[in-house]
């Protein structure tokens, strides 16, 4: 197995103009936001507004409620007939926002390009976050998407999960949790500056702890109390990092060079490489935490989902060669009546 960092080195303009801007406005914004129950519930107020916005020219989405929360199909333009195909696949994707905020709509326009580059339908994520639930809700939330996927007919071959942030915490929490289930794993994981480790140990001495134009990385302990199931000391079990890693797929990982997140990041790759995973670390210059996201404004987000977009399309391609195309049962999967279509909108 093999583990690759590879260097993105040159950035634009425009990626210095946002670095500015996160490092005067947002940065200071969110270093004296109080991480306090009372204070967070104004945060989903941005998801709220970024659901007026349409999806982009020629997407296609499908709102679900699935169980206990919300999904959404999205579809770009181009990619084969069929909004919901399983013999194409699918992309399982995971929004950021801290487990306190962001959604489907703040995440659309990645998602949707995300599809275009993979040639998959997309299937995002609305799972419950703070104060709904705490992040094990958030993590059962989406094995119970994966296992949804699974009962709808689409081989676990030809699924990857993917995340940013938050959620690229929750493709690898997902991925494991399924694994130890005795689910089939999916195909590959993509993690956009994944949080991968609750300890901030290795943090406290990494050169980004203070370079981070966007993420004060000291205030990852007090995310830990608010989210954390329970109280008390990091349980290391709520860390990837540190779990049983052997039976992961293969894996793509995408950081900013400057940001708190890589460190969390390259541990990671070290871990999957012992595990005998095949993983791969690309480090971005010049941008923020979670740039992809930033999808149509951003070209270098573009280029790293154009490339995330080619992993998926590698590993699922590869997967399908190699695994038998056959069918499996599991008493605990999700009957098919647990969705109900909410909309369908060009």
């Amino acid at each position: 197995m093999r583990a690759k960092v590879e260097h993105r080195v040159r950035f634009s303009v425009r990626a210095r103009v946002i670095d500015g801007m996160a490092r005067w406005v947002a940065r200071p914004v969110m270093s004296l936001w109080p991480l306090t129950p009372t204070a967070v519930r104004v945060v989903p107020v941005l998801e709220l507004v970024a659901g007026l916005r349409k999806a982009p020219a020629g997407t296609r989405t499908e709102l679900l409620r699935i169980a206990g929360f919300v999904a959404e199909w999205v579809k770009a333009d181009g990619v084969a007939p069929g909004l919901a195909d399983p013999d194409a696949g699918a992309v399982l994707y995971f929004h950021g926002g801290a487990f306190i905020g962001g959604g489907i709509g703040t995440h659309r326009r990645c998602v949707s390009a995300l599809s275009r580059t993979s040639r998959k339908p997309v299937l995002s994520v609305a799972y419950r976050q703070y104060p709904a639930t705490h992040v094990d809700g958030s993590v059962r939330d989406g094995v119970f998407a994966y296992r949804w996927l699974l009962a709808h007919g689409y081989p676990a071959e030809r699924i990857v999960l993917a995340g940013d942030s938050a959620g690229g915490y929750l493709s690898f929490c997902v991925a494991l949790d399924a694994v130890a289930a005795g689910l089939p794993a999916p195909a590959g994981i993509v993690g956009i500056s994944p949080l991968l480790d609750w300890d901030c140990t290795e943090r406290s001495t990494h050169a980004n702890l203070r370079r981070d134009a966007y993420l004060p990385g000291r205030r990852l302990p007090a995310l830990y109390r608010l989210v954390a199931p329970l109280a008390g000391p990091v349980d290391p079990a709520l860390s990837p990092v540190n779990r049983e890693l052997a039976g992961l797929p293969p894996v793509l990982l995408q950081v900013a060079a400057s940001e708190v997140l890589r460190c969390d990041a390259e541990v990671m790759v070290r871990r999957l490489a012992a595990a005998g995973v095949d993983a791969t670390l690309q480090i971005w210059a010049g941008q923020v935490h979670a740039f992809p996201v930033l999808a149509g404004l951003l070209p270098e987000a573009m280029a790293a989902l154009i490339e995330a977009g080619a992993f998926i399309q590698e590993v699922t391609t590869a997967a399908a060669r190699e695994l038998d195309d056959t069918a499996w049962l599991d008493d605990t999967a999700p009957e098919l009546d647990d969705t109900a279509r909410l909309d369908d909108t060009a």
